[in-house]
């Protein structure tokens, strides 16, 4: 057996701590060695919720399986642990101290097979894993306020995007250096669009989590109670938590009566995550007129987002608009919007309507600076989704096995709403947690009085009322 006693002190309160910590699944947020963790468990984490945990050890992925055992609530946590020859017991204590919290770790491992061959070196595997998930841990409890910058590895790779693309893949998440969510959002309201699956829902489940209210849009009614109830048994909620507004965000009527219900709802909403979107294969227009690309992924949002205004100002909430690596090879074509001439190309379609996205983002961080609204986009990197392998099956055949998974996907779309770091931030492109350049090849720069002319015609071509200046 060998016996570990560590500890460390953390700039939180026991209560985040230890809301933090029950649900252990968050141990893919904090542990080095965990690639996945998931709770098998449905609903709020209690005595016997379990969790299945994918570690990383010797170069290769191995499953564990962990049970709460005991809990003393909002003091303690205890787990036993099996697989992969090992069997654990790991009771976590926290104590007050100060403003702070000191967290206890004592644990006894029993290892069997490779593991048990060499008593000291397993020894010295164990404390180097255990010591670096504490220190994990202290990271993803204490919160960081410093806007994040973009590194010069960063800069040089971006202006290449070949020597970019591996980032794009899991690999890129797993090399950051903070995937933490532990800034709770109780009393705040998220909506989420296009979260019936894959990254919507991911981002949907996260922010339940963090305790926000949650509003899942989507057009399908049984789809949407679906997803509605596998949030709530990710998050452990109550079911109030967890709301849905059916609206075909194809349809400009509907996504107008999405907005005014959602405000009727919700006076006050804190974040709105435009995360719907699709890639047509062929081209066709909505009842509306609008080419069914443009209408999703730029249309679409900008309704939304016009019509919550009202809910976002009044509490100086945050727009985060999902956009795609695809942008960087394509221009806004404003002379054509709706992709009417030439032949027509679905990626081409969805890069720039992505594109379009990116820059109505910054110019509405412009004509809105002074309501404290902020609007920033993002790109999830190569994500494996259904959406994906429809529609870009050849790319999901190539590249299927280093693909993100939806989580990893959705991680910088929740940083952008929950974190105090990311709310001092307007008007800037993100990936995976820090600012990227939105124009790398030439021609494709957005100038501001192209994302002025853009902004206006959509206003026009929606009758959307106006509520700033330009």
């Amino acid at each position: 057996m060998i016996r570990i006693r560590k500890s460390i002190r953390v700039a939180r309160g026991v209560a985040d701590c230890y809301r933090y910590l029950v649900d252990f699944s968050t141990s893919e947020q904090w542990d080095p060695a965990v690639y996945r963790a998931a709770k098998r468990t449905p609903g709020a984490p209690g005595v016997g919720t379990e969790f299945d945990v994918t570690v990383s050890l010797f170069g290769r992925r191995r499953e564990l399986r962990y049970r709460i055992e005991s809990l003393a609530p909002g003091t303690a946590i205890v787990l036993c642990g099996t697989g992969a020859g090992m069997v654990s017991e790991e009771r976590i204590e926290l104590v007050a101290d100060g403003d702070a919290t000191t967290v206890e770790y004592r644990a006894d491992f029993t290892l069997t097979g490779l593991l048990g061959w060499s008593k000291p070196a397993a020894r010295a595997l164990v404390e180097r894993m255990t010591g670096a998930a504490l220190a994990g841990l202290r990271d993803a409890l204490e919160i960081d306020t410093t806007p994040p910058r973009q590194g010069w590895r960063d800069y040089i790779a971006d202006r290449s995007l070949i020597a970019a693309a591996p980032s794009f893949t899991e690999r890129g998440y797993l090399a950051l250096d903070d995937k933490a969510h532990s800034e709770f959002m109780d009393d705040r309201v998220v909506v989420v669009t296009g979260a019936t699956g894959g990254i919507g829902e991911a981002i949907a489940a996260e922010y339940a989590r963090l305790g926000a209210t949650t509003v899942i849009v989507g057009r399908d009614a049984q789809r949407l109670a679906a997803a509605a109830t596998r949030v709530r048994d990710f998050a452990g909620c109550a079911a109030e938590r967890v709301t849905t507004v059916e609206a075909d965000l194809l349809d400009l009527a509907q996504t107008r009566a999405a907005a005014d219900a959602l405000v009727a709802a919700h006076p006050r909403i804190d974040v709105l995550v435009n995360n719907a979107g699709a890639l047509f294969a062929e081209r066709a227009t909505t009842a509306d007129g609008f080419e069914r690309t443009f209408a999703i992924n730029l249309v679409a949002p900008f309704v939304l987002t016009e019509g919550l205004m009202p809910a976002l100002g009044a509490a100086r909430g945050r727009v985060v608009n999902m956009s795609s690596g695809g942008m960087y090879l394509q221009p806004l074509v404003l002379a054509d919007l709706n992709f009417a001439e030439g032949r027509f190309d679905g990626t081409k379609a969805y890069a720039r309507a992505k594109r379009g996205l990116v820059a109505l983002t910054r110019h509405w961080a412009r004509r809105y600076a002074e309501t404290g609204v902020t609007f920033n986009a993002m790109h999830p990197g190569w994500v494996a989704t259904a959406g994906v392998a429809q529609s870009l099956p050849g790319f999901n055949r190539a590249l299927g096995r280093f693909l993100r998974d939806a989580r990893m996907g959705a991680d910088t779309a929740v940083w952008l709403g929950a974190s105090r770091a990311a709310g001092r931030i307007n008007g800037e492109f993100f990936f995976d947690r820090r600012p990227h350049p939105t124009a790398v090849l030439p021609n494709t720069r957005v100038r501001p009085s192209e994302a002025q002319q853009l902004h206006g015609w959509l206003r026009n071509a929606t009758g959307m009322d106006g509520h700033g200046v330009g």
